[in-house]
């Protein structure tokens, strides 16, 4: 798997002005002390070069218990699709300086000395959690998405006992709602089928790898609150 490309933020930051635009989307990574994560999705204020960053306070009915996480020094991991760079995601990690009520609800970031920058056309992995059915011949079965890369994907089919698949064998995967994207066809090949407890495993490969329909797939799987 390709590794993300680390980058001096402050110079990216003023030669590009930002690698986020103001109140474009990002999610927030927080672990409680016990080692629980939750993932909000949220949106990006702006920032102040070499001195800190604001990020929208996340909705309180959507964090729950995770509001008492957002304290003074918790580390806090944003990330989120870079505008103007199709296909590119940008992450950071940043202690919480501070809490802000007014005007609106804001966490105030520690400006961070670094960020991970990866394009989604490589072969980074992500996991996911997506509805999908399979095509196999002239019939269709429900199935997840686990994790997906721009190449292929994991898939898991709870109802796939009987079903004969073979390396090499031509499925279709129809997605029909997923983060307001709605009826995507995937065109894949099967590399792998593995047998588990509650199923079938099935490793396959994207016929047109890289291709738009992916590449949004990720970015909108990046922006899915748990």
């Amino acid at each position: 798997m390709a590794e993300p490309i680390k980058i001096d933020v402050a110079k990216r930051l003023n030669r590009n002005l930002g690698l986020f635009n103001a109140g474009s989307q990002v999610t927030i990574d927080i672990v409680s002390p016990a080692g629980k994560r939750g993932k909000f999705r949220t949106t990006f204020v702006g920032y102040l070069t070499k001195q800190y960053v604001l990020i929208q306070y996340p909705e309180s009915n959507k964090l729950g218990g995770f509001a008492q996480y957002i304290t003074q020094g918790t580390n806090i991991t944003v990330r989120g699709v870079i505008e103007g760079h199709e296909g590119s995601i940008v992450a950071f990690v940043s202690p919480v300086r501070q809490t802000l009520q007014i005007p609106s609800r804001l966490m105030v970031l520690e400006f961070p000395k670094t960020l991970s920058l990866q394009n989604l056309r490589s072969s980074m992995r992500i996991e996911t959690d997506i509805k999908a059915k399979v095509k196999v011949n002239n019939d269709y079965w429900q199935a997840k998405v686990q994790d997906m890369s721009s190449k292929g994907c994991q898939l898991s089919l709870h109802n796939g006992d009987s079903l004969l698949l073979n390396k090499e064998q031509d499925i279709l995967i129809v997605i029909e709602d997923f983060q307001e994207k709605s009826n995507i066809k995937l065109d894949a090949v099967i590399c792998n089928v593995k047998t588990q407890v509650d199923g079938i495993a099935v490793g396959v490969q994207f016929k047109e790898q890289g291709s738009k329909q992916v590449i949004e797939l990720l970015n909108a799987a990046l922006t899915v609150e748990l």
